[in-house]
C-alpha cells in the first residue's frame, strides 16, 4: 500500500534555501520566455495606443512577406547562421579533445583559463577589440599583411569579409567555454575502454576515433540540436555591434530587423510577427534534427 510524502509546503520548508537559489532563474525565465507567449497573439493584430486591439488574423504576415526586406534579411540570417554551424560548431570538439591529451595538469588549466576568458567579455568589448585588430591604418592585421606584401583591407566594411569576421569572433568568444560540456562528457567516459583499447593495440589517435567520439555522441548530438532551434538568431548582440552603414546589407538579420520595427519605427505588430514567425520555424527545425539525429545515431533531445 503506497503512503502519500508529506505535504507540498512542508517540503518547501524543508528545502527553502534551494528553491531561493532557483528563484531568480525561474522568475528570469518566466518574465522573458513563458510571459511573452501571452502577447504573441499581438501578431494577429492590429496594436492601438488605447486598448483594446483589433483582431486582423494573418494581415501582418501577409505584409510581413510581401516585403522584399524582409526576405533580404532572412536570406541573410541563413547564411550566417549556415556558417558558424559548419565553421564554429565543431570547434569546441576539437578543443576539447585536444585539452584532453594535454596530460600536465597545470598546462591544461593555464590553457583553459586562457580560453574561457573571451566568455566574458561584452560583444562591445569584442566589436572594440575586432576593430582596432582589423584597422585598415594601424590594424595589427593589415599591418603584418603589408609586412608580407599584400594590400590592406578594411575587413569591417568589406561586404566580402565582414560574415567572415563574425565567424572568427564567435570561435574566439565561444570555443574554450562551449568545450566544458564536451570535457564533461570525456571524463564521464568509462577509463576500462581506454585501458581495452590500449591492451588492443590502439594508438591515441584510434583511441579518440572509437572511444572518446563515439562516448560523446549523445552530448554532441544534444547540442546540435539546440542550435538549430537557435539556427534563426544568429547573435543579435554580436551583428547590432559589427553592423555598419556598409555592411547592413550584409549581415543584417531577423533580429535586427524586428528590433527596428519594434523599437526604431514603432511597428509593434510587424515585429512581433517576425518574432513569432522565426520562433515556429526554430521549434520545426529542433523536431526534424530530432527525428535525423535519433535515426542516424539513436540519441536525441528526448
Amino acid at each position: 500500500m503506497q503512503t502519500s510524502g508529506p505535504p507540498f509546503w512542508v517540503k518547501v520548508r524543508q528545502w527553502w534555501p534551494y528553491y531561493a537559489m532557483m528563484a531568480p532563474g525561474l522568475l528570469f525565465f518566466f518574465i522573458w520566455h513563458y510571459v511573452p507567449i501571452w502577447e504573441a497573439k499581438m501578431a494577429f493584430e492590429q496594436v492601438r495606443i488605447i486598448p483594446p486591439n483589433i483582431w486582423v488574423g494573418l494581415k501582418n504576415f501577409q505584409v510581413l512577406f510581401s516585403s522584399p526586406i524582409f526576405y533580404q534579411v532572412l536570406a541573410n540570417t541563413l547564411i550566417i547562421s549556415a556558417m558558424k554551424i559548419a565553421f564554429v560548431f565543431p570547434v569546441p570538439i576539437i578543443v576539447s579533445l585536444l585539452l584532453n591529451e594535454i596530460r600536465h595538469g597545470k598546462l591544461r588549466g593555464a590553457i583553459q583559463s586562457a580560453i574561457y576568458l573571451p566568455h566574458f567579455l561584452s560583444w562591445v568589448v569584442i566589436s572594440g577589440v575586432f576593430i582596432a585588430l582589423l584597422s585598415p591604418t594601424d590594424g595589427a592585421v593589415n599591418q603584418i599583411a603589408q609586412s608580407l606584401g599584400f594590400q590592406p583591407v578594411n575587413y569591417m566594411t568589406n561586404t566580402g569579409t565582414i560574415r567572415w569576421v563574425l565567424v572568427v569572433s564567435e570561435i574566439w568568444r565561444s570555443a574554450g567555454w562551449d568545450s566544458l560540456l564536451y570535457l564533461a562528457a570525456i571524463f564521464a567516459i568509462d577509463p576500462q575502454l581506454y585501458d581495452a583499447a590500449e591492451m588492443d593495440g590502439a594508438n591515441r589517435w584510434q583511441k579518440i576515433w572509437y572511444v572518446t567520439l563515439p562516448g560523446i555522441v549523445p552530448t554532441i548530438a544534444t547540442l546540435f540540436i539546440l542550435n538549430m532551434g537557435m539556427f534563426l538568431s544568429a547573435d543579435l548582440n554580436q551583428v547590432i555591434n559589427m553592423q555598419n552603414a556598409v555592411n547592413a546589407s550584409t549581415i543584417d538579420i531577423l533580429d535586427t530587423y524586428v528590433y527596428r520595427l519594434g523599437l526604431s519605427t514603432g511597428e509593434y505588430a510587424l515585429a512581433t510577427a517576425a518574432g513569432l514567425f522565426k520562433a515556429v520555424i526554430g521549434m520545426m527545425l529542433v523536431m526534424v534534427s530530432h527525428m535525423v539525429s535519433k535515426k542516424l545515431t539513436g540519441k536525441g533531445v528526448w
